[in-house]
């Protein structure tokens, strides 16, 4: 999957296009719930020795909210990372170019549900 491809899911399934937060950063997007403004999905660039992989590369990497209970269920076989730059409890690095299309979907998937408003009971 390619970052082109990801933004596009996401459009097509949850009608969420990516903002630009950052001044002068036209690459990293952020994908937010609009009802809460939520990150569910951080899209950036990052050398892939941040992984502890031996390589300079930059890659797009994911991040993206996973609930504690699937935390060991994904690891780097999957193309998931512990966060790079955030809360490694609760986020999670998604390598898109590595990662299988299922896996990155699923994961969408959980960030979105994880990040959305909780509704009182």
């Amino acid at each position: 999957m390619t970052k082109e491809e990801f933004l596009r899911h996401n459009l097509e399934k949850y009608g969420i296009s990516p903002d630009y937060p950052f001044d002068n950063d036209f690459e990293t997007a952020v994908l937010r719930h609009p009802n809460n403004k939520k990150w569910y999905a951080l899209v950036m660039n990052v050398p892939k020795s941040k992984f502890g992989i031996n390589s300079d590369k930059v890659v797009c990497v994911v991040n993206m909210k996973l609930p504690i209970e699937l935390f060991g269920s994904f690891g780097p076989n999957d193309g998931v990372y512990p966060a790079y730059h955030m809360n490694k409890l609760h986020w999670i690095s998604v390598l898109i170019e590595e990662a299988e299309k299922e896996t990155i979907e699923f994961l969408t998937n959980v960030s979105y549900e994880a990040t959305q408003k909780k509704t009182k009971k």
